[in-house]
């Protein structure tokens, strides 16, 4: 099998991509720069699709980059990377002669509607609570195929929060621990959709490799967990104390309100139609993940 990665340079990308080589198969990127094994934006709209069994789209500018004040352009910004990305590989499948057996493309969690009690799996409704589900309904839209398009399998998988390692740096979303400050995130009540970087590559493989998968899939681990139950199981796995809160006032001012909401609001989501597909979780609970990715 051949896959093209649209966006595949970054961090979920390097690791779905080393996952299908690992799996004996091929891959290209589509990115910014030309080089080996790899095509441009410009070449894709001008030169069609690459001949290819699967296309996956992953681009996205990080929306939570505390270097990027939450303006009306950068809103813009967040948009056009999912939309345009997305849609521009949906135009090439649609033109392509030997259109690819897969599209599989991306979204997140936050379709669905921020709650405290509440649980969402993949058939519960969103897409129209605030910034973020709206994005996610756009994006999810931008990846959509005509109907003469039926015989490409197209998968969107919901993406929480991925935790793992980059170049030696863990990420994500876990700053606080290293300003010094290691507490909860407002109340702390919210959940935390999560999941380890292995899962999501695996998930994402998964869907390429599936005869029929379902149509959505939710890319977060079958644990929920509360911030502050993450917070305490980070702070004991790297022996450090979790007491100092971060207020909530504090991340409104560092991130804007509306971006904020994703630290301090949250769902409950769980996998239901992943784990009913046949995917099987290496890393289950966040215990087993953050001892991984801090060993």
């Amino acid at each position: 099998m051949f896959g093209l990665l649209g966006g595949g340079s970054g961090f979920i990308g390097t690791a779905i991509r080393r996952l299908l080589l690992q799996r004996g198969h091929g891959v290209m990127l589509v990115s910014r720069t030309a080089g080996k094994d790899k095509i441009t934006w410009d070449q894709l709209r001008e030169d069609g699709l690459p001949e290819c069994d699967a296309v996956v789209s992953l681009s996205g500018e990080n929306i939570l980059n505390p270097l990027k004040r939450w303006t009306e352009s950068f809103k813009q910004e967040v948009t056009d990377s999912r939309v345009k990305t997305t849609a521009a590989l949906a135009k090439a499948i649609t033109e392509a002669s030997k259109p690819p057996k897969v599209f599989v493309s991306t979204s997140g969690v936050g379709y669905y509607p921020p709650s405290l009690t509440a649980e969402y799996t993949e058939d519960s409704p969103g897409g129209d609570a605030d910034f973020l589900s709206r994005l996610c309904t756009v994006w999810e839209n931008s990846a959509k195929l005509p109907d003469s398009h039926s015989h490409v399998k197209q998968v969107i998988v919901r993406t929480g929060v991925v935790l793992g390692r980059d170049g030696g740096a863990i990420q994500q979303m876990i700053w606080p621990f290293w300003l010094g400050v290691g507490g909860v995130m407002g109340s702390g009540s919210q959940y935390f959709a999560w999941i380890h970087i292995d899962d999501i590559a695996g998930i994402f493989v998964h869907a390429i490799e599936s005869p029929d998968p379902p149509s959505i899939l939710n890319g977060v681990a079958p644990t929920p967990i509360t911030n502050r139950e993450f917070t305490k199981a980070f702070g004991s796995v790297l022996c450090r104390p979790t007491i100092l809160p971060v207020p909530s006032f504090a991340i409104n001012l560092a991130f804007g309100t509306e971006r904020a909401a994703m630290l301090l609001d949250g769902q409950k989501v769980l996998p239901k139609q992943t784990l009913e597909c046949g995917y099987e979780f290496q890393f289950p609970t966040i215990e087993k993940a953050l001892k991984n990715i801090t060993s």
